[in-house]
């Protein structure tokens, strides 16, 4: 048994015709632009938290300690249990809002999906830039959590499911390129927004949201529905028309036997969907605990708090979010040239030296007292560069990986609800170290970079051992992976003979 449907093919892989035409590419590029909006925010609710004239309004407790008192320890300047729900509060509601989304992504289709996140998030920016008090701007975080919830959970998976095997990975990561592009924009915007002389340029980056929300809503209303999808909602003849009859025939049976499974939550747990719960669960925890977010959404409190001007740090910022879309590149161009494990490696090993690097030159110069008269300049410089090391390394590996890796090993019975999971894990993470960041840094100082170094560490070896190669493989022959993987075959064969061992 082969394919991730009960698909016979004696364990010979099939290679389906499918090629990159313009139509599966602007489709593609449309589709994945929805990851702006998620860039868009991690981007921007770093760069307003330090700005005085927002801190003065709604957070005066923190806008007390960073502006007016100068002893305060530089870990502990901006620990507030308010301002960290401000930015974390999104990605609570994210999570619970994937919940839902599974239903409308199965019984909809994904672009209905993404058409409802897009909407969604365009109301909650107009909510956000006309807030007047901190209750309005909760629950405008919270809107903007559910446009989250219902894109980043139909995006990944239709551009899995659009793309030809043989390129599934470049096109994939463009989503994680939107991103990245989605954040670099929040910073620009953030850089000359702070300098409004009437103090109201946070309304400006808050409201900027509605622009990827309007980009990903009308990309959405023109897109088609996947093969896949089609076939979901009882339509095989527009399916066919879309594909070639090899891949056809394979997705034909692919959605009878999904459309056998009444609750795909409760088939998620079947011993033969066992490694797709594990992955499902541990690459968007592994994702979260890289410590990623906590340079993109408080990069520029992080620089502030090393010493550097509100420009400097906001510069600094800038060009973080550059590196950030340069390095994507390289997973556009290596994910299906040299595979996805060998990007997770190299990635992991970067990420894993400078990060003890960065928590080695902050404990040198600000020790556990986190007081420092001065900073020279070629100081900046380094910490800077191994922060930007850090951030491309994070760039090709983890970032798109972790989107791209989840979307493409799920069987089509148990898409919808697996990445749901996925969804739900990461945003749960997103938000607990959203949440305990900034404590934390107050309380472990430094070492809160060598308690992330330790998570990448981990998480390497965890692909080592527990990650198959996914490269190359159609998703409908995706079973074949695990089948022949040396821990996960004992859960995947569940009758017929045994695949024999590879020499």
């Amino acid at each position: 048994m082969a394919g991730g449907f009960g698909i016979q093919s004696g364990g010979v892989p099939k290679h389906y015709p499918g090629k990159v035409t313009a139509y599966v590419l602007i489709t593609c590029i449309a589709a994945a632009m929805g990851g702006l909006i998620f860039g868009y925010d991690i981007g921007i609710s770093g760069g307003v938290t330090f700005m005085p004239p927002f801190l003065r309004r709604f957070f005066p407790a923190v806008y007390q300690k960073e502006a007016l008192d100068k002893s305060t320890n530089q870990y502990c300047k901006f620990d507030s249990f308010t301002l960290t729900m401000f930015t974390s509060s999104l990605y609570l509601a994210a999570l619970v809002a994937s919940l839902g989304a599974s239903k409308v992504t199965r019984s909809l289709g994904r672009r209905w999906s993404m058409l409802l996140g897009g909407t969604i998030f365009l109301c909650s920016a107009l909510v956000n830039a006309a807030a007047q008090n901190i209750a309005m701007l909760i629950i405008g975080r919270i809107l903007l959590g559910v446009g989250v919830g219902f894109t980043i959970q139909s995006v990944p998976l239709y551009v899995s499911e659009m793309a030809p095997y043989k390129h599934r990975g470049t096109l994939n990561v463009l989503f994680q390129l939107s991103i990245a592009v989605g954040n670099l924009c929040a910073n620009v915007i953030n850089y000359f927004t702070q300098k409004m002389a009437n103090g109201e340029g946070w309304r400006v980056s808050l409201g900027g949201a509605a622009v990827p929300a309007l980009i990903i809503g009308i990309s959405a209303f023109f897109l088609p529905n996947t093969p896949n999808s089609i076939l979901e909602k009882g339509n095989p003849a527009k399916a066919r028309e879309m594909l070639r009859r090899a891949e056809f025939n394979d997705i034909v049976e692919a959605s009878e036997a999904s459309k056998a499974v009444k609750d795909p939550w409760s088939n998620l747990i079947k011993r033969k969907y066992r490694p797709h719960l594990i992955m499902s669960v541990f690459i968007p925890m592994f994702q979260q605990l890289t410590g990623i977010n906590v340079v993109m959404f408080y990069a520029p409190v992080l620089f502030i708090t090393i010493g550097f001007g509100n420009d400097a740090s906001l510069m600094s910022a800038l060009i973080t979010g550059g590196i950030n879309v340069a390095a994507t590149f390289i997973s556009v161009y290596g994910t299906d040239k040299w595979g996805r494990r060998r990007l997770f490696f190299w990635g992991g090993g970067l990420m894993l030296i400078f990060q003890v690097a960065v928590a080695s030159l902050i404990g040198w110069k600000f020790g556990v007292t986190g007081q420092v008269d001065n900073l020279p300049g070629w100081y900046a410089i380094v910490v800077v560069a191994c922060i930007c090391i850090f951030v491309s390394a994070f760039a090709f590996s983890w970032g798109p990986l972790g989107w791209l890796v989840p979307s493409e090993i799920f069987p089509l019975e148990i898409r919808s609800a697996a990445q749901s999971i996925v969804v739900c894990v990461n945003m749960f993470f997103t938000f607990l170290v959203a949440q305990i960041f900034l404590p934390m840094l107050c309380r472990m100082k430094f070492g809160l970079f060598i308690f992330f170094a330790f998570f990448v560490a981990l998480m390497t070896a965890f692909v080592y051992f527990f990650l198959p190669e996914t490269r190359n493989v159609p998703i409908e022959e995706m079973s074949r992976v695990w089948e022949e993987h040396w821990y996960w075959k004992k859960y995947v064969i569940e009758d017929g003979p045994a695949i024999p061992e590879k020499v």
